[in-house]
């Protein structure tokens, strides 16, 4: 049976007035059991807020605030300006067609005529989920000549058969408003659930969507073919698979026994990791937040097409720019001047790139993540060949805590950021999407502050005072917590920024600003704004310190107080992260520990 859009419109209303996660899932689970397993996949799509996964590299929307308030105002049968009024007074399109179409129902309905929407108590609408997402996918697909002209009528017609409420849901979807703070994480345990039959059936499901970052399709999978199906899926060439994340530690002897006394230590790059896919002569090249940048990079497809020799594979390494003169490498900053839609071509001689490759997933049918590291690398060396431009990263392999520092401090000389150390014994699984113990990164001091740089995500903002008065002119930022999928302030930052900087940074809030405290944020300090968790910032600063204000390791050193940072100081934006990316609590934690440790050495040497 068709599964009416109102239920996934009534669970939407139900997810934005709450704020507790358990409840959360618990609609979730309410929503899946009513929905048709043929049809689950484009209700997980709605939940995300998107038609198709980013990396597909499908078209969008395409339908700006201008083109939604016409096509409104031609189902409304009001004005354009007198949307626009109502919507400016109550800060939401949605809730203004909501609005005007909900007071049109009742004077149909006193008039006696047939209502062609929900009201209460009134008939249900005929839109179903399916017509609604086929709908929208053809506005997205509409393009070129007369394409406009397609997407206004094809949204005008939805609107007008969309009941208030399904309305208002639809706007904010087109709007890219629709923000409901439901992570993946919550998304996957109702999957497990209803599907499986518990949450704890979550890490089947996990893993699967870690191999194929495609939610839509494991939860098709998952809802027509059962669980089983799940335990044998394997990586797709085409479909990313969600990359494996590293731990930090800042001491060789200590990483080297986090990693069993012996391991694979390699440049760390600053560049831009790239998951690279080879299905003949097809090449798609992925990022870390597994986007779509294979325009980016023609001249790394043409690499790939000469260097990988299996007819099928995905291999992983880091994108980096060098100078067309030296040869030298050059910073990530520099490397970002690609990321031009259109004359990608005129970059390529100003910064052209090498590739230095650290990985392989998969070749020619066979799933290498289940194979220790040094099987995968030995197949990596096979499969490769190399040039001046596409080559294995520089590594050696050690026991030898003063063997790996000579080599970091080697790797710092040459440009590159500090190290990547690697396990290499029989449990050195490729673990998609996940971090652990398995590899370990080790990066340059920055003077005498902080031992290393975090990336955090900003959940908040705050007004500036002085000469930043009427613009924002501090940050609250945030560590991820992936145990319990939320966000933990860590630190409000407001140094660092230039004054470019602080004045574009209205505009790159503005998308994500929401008026009360995203669902899964943690945060005891309250903001002049809410910003749902989606921006990712590198910062540094003096040393890790605890605070009761502070909600990030909340108890685990001390009862009522949690990590955060001293003199916080804003160093860039990293694009190429997710929230999810983003430095986690356990990190900090370590970090913390690790600090003390140093503190308690000089202390006793009476430093």
């Amino acid at each position: 049976m068709p599964m009416p859009f109102s239920i996934l419109a009534d669970t939407f209303e139900k997810l934005e007035r709450v704020t507790a996660r358990t409840q959360m899932l618990l609609y979730l689970v309410e929503l899946f059991k009513k929905t048709p397993p043929d049809v689950v996949d484009k209700v997980v799509y709605f939940l995300q807020g998107k038609l198709w996964p980013d990396w597909k590299g499908l078209p969008e929307l395409g339908v700006g605030e201008k083109l939604l308030i016409k096509a409104a105002s031609i189902a409304l049968h009001v004005s354009e300006p007198q949307l626009e009024q109502l919507a400016k007074k109550l800060g939401d399109i949605g809730r203004a067609i909501e609005k005007v179409k909900a007071e049109k129902a009742k004077k149909t309905q006193a008039v006696g005529l047939l209502a062609f929407m929900k009201a209460p108590g009134g008939q249900q609408t005929g839109l179903t989920v399916e017509k609604v997402y086929d709908t929208l996918a053809k506005i997205a697909m509409a393009q070129g000549e007369g394409s406009r002209e397609i997407k206004l009528k094809l949204l005008a017609g939805l609107l007008a058969e969309a009941s208030p409420k399904e309305a208002k849901y639809i706007a904010r979807f087109v709007e890219g408003k629709l923000r409901l703070g439901v992570g993946d994480a919550t998304i996957m345990d109702a999957l497990a659930a209803v599907y499986a039959g518990s949450a704890s059936m979550r890490s089947i499901v996990e893993r699967a969507y870690n191999l194929r970052a495609d939610l839509g399709m494991i939860a098709k999978i998952l809802a027509t073919k059962g669980i089983e199906e799940l335990k044998h899926v394997k990586p797709e060439v085409g479909i990313p698979v969600r990359p494996m994340l590293a731990e930090r530690l800042n001491d060789p002897a200590e990483i080297l026994r986090k990693l069993g006394g012996r391991a694979l230590v390699e440049y760390k790059y600053d560049g831009e990791r790239a998951q690279i896919h080879k299905k003949g002569e097809k090449i798609w090249i992925f990022s870390r937040r597994l986007e779509n940048i294979t325009y980016m990079y023609p001249d790394v497809v043409e690499m790939a097409r000469k260097g990988i020799k299996a007819s099928e594979a995905i291999v992983e390494g880091e994108i980096v720019a060098i100078d067309p003169e030296t040869g030298e490498l050059r910073p990530f900053q520099v490397l970002m001047h690609r990321r031009r839609k259109h004359d990608i071509h005129v970059v390529l001689s100003e910064i052209p790139v090498a590739v230095f490759l650290f990985d392989t997933i998969y070749v020619d049918g066979e799933d290498l993540t289940v194979k220790p590291l040094p099987a995968r690398h030995e197949i990596l060396e096979k499969i490769i060949e190399p040039s001046d431009t596409w080559q294995l990263a520089k590594g050696i392999v050690t026991s030898s805590p003063e063997e790996l520092e000579k080599f970091f401090l080697e790797a710092i000389e040459n440009g590159a950021e500090g190290v990547m150390a690697k396990a290499m014994h029989e449990r050195s699984i490729y673990q998609a999407g996940s971090r652990g113990w398995l590899w370990i990164k080790y990066k340059r001091d920055y003077k005498s502050e902080m031992s290393d740089t975090v990336d955090l995500v900003v959940i908040g903002a705050f007004y500036g005072k002085g000469r930043r008065g009427g613009k924002f002119g501090a940050l609250l930022m945030a560590a991820y917590d992936p145990d319990t999928d939320t966000f933990k302030s860590v630190c409000k930052v407001g140094s660092g920024f230039t004054d470019e900087d602080l004045d574009k940074l209205g505009d790159i809030l503005k998308p994500y600003i929401r008026d009360r405290k995203p669902a899964r944020v943690d945060s005891q300090l309250k903001p002049d704004v809410w910003v749902e968790p989606a921006l990712v910032a590198e910062i540094i600063g003096a040393e890790l310190t605890l605070s009761p204000i502070h909600t990030c390791c909340y108890g685990w050193v001390r009862k009522g107080a949690g990590i955060s940072i001293r003199f916080p100081r804003f160093i860039r934006w990293r694009p190429d992260k997710g929230p999810e990316d983003a430095t986690t609590a356990k990190e900090l934690y370590e970090m913390y520990k690790r600090q003390l440790r140093k503190i308690e050495a000089s202390s006793a040497q009476g430093y």
